[in-house]
């Protein structure tokens, strides 16, 4: 019994240092995925999108606004020959269609929240999934978010290679890539 258990102990520190030697192995790579974001094509398609969202919402609120001045000017106009019922009536109206333009703001911001989330939520997974990929091939065992790391060991740069795996082309270090939009979500 005590060499069934000897032999045992020593086969699984066998095979547990095989696993940490091939955790050790391991190599280490960070990626801007904000950069990589940034030069996938789709994220332009993302940024035009959204940005004739935005201009679609912005109109609507401005005419809302419009038709919010028009009824105070005519309530200012008409005030002189309506009767108090009908001014309280009309005050209360006026009222309700400032509050009305006034949540109309936080709902143009949620909705511009949403869809920015609806365009980015697929670019960031795939971005993701290219990552996870390339990191897989090259045997990465950790990839750090580039802009995280103040201070880590030495690692690969591996941008290009996961560009290279969504064919796509990086700009020369002497352009900038578009900007991307900022969702707080990494990929």
């Amino acid at each position: 019994m005590k060499k069934f258990f000897s032999v045992t102990l020593f086969a699984l520190c066998l095979v547990a240092a095989g696993e940490v030697n091939a955790q050790s192995s391991n190599k280490i790579g960070y990626i801007s995925s904000q950069e990589l974001v940034s030069v996938m094509p789709e994220t332009r398609k993302a940024d035009t999108a959204l940005q004739e969202f935005r201009n679609a919402l912005v109109q609507n609120y401005s005419d809302k606004q419009n038709a919010f001045y028009a009824a105070v000017e005519k309530y200012n106009k008409d005030s002189a020959t309506l009767t108090t019922s009908v001014k309280s009536v009309k005050r209360n109206e006026l009222a309700k269609m400032g509050q009305e333009l006034n949540s109309e703001e936080e709902r143009i911001q949620q909705q511009l929240q949403q869809r920015q989330q609806e365009l980015l939520g697929p670019i960031n997974k795939k971005a993701y999934d290219a990552v996870q990929a390339v990191a897989k091939e090259g045997g990465y065992g950790y990839i750090f978010e580039k802009e995280a790391l103040l201070v880590a060991p030495p690692g690969d740069d591996i941008l290009p290679l996961v560009a290279k795996k969504l064919n796509i082309k990086l700009p020369t270090p002497g352009t900038a890539p578009a900007a991307a939009p900022k969702t707080g979500a990494k990929p």
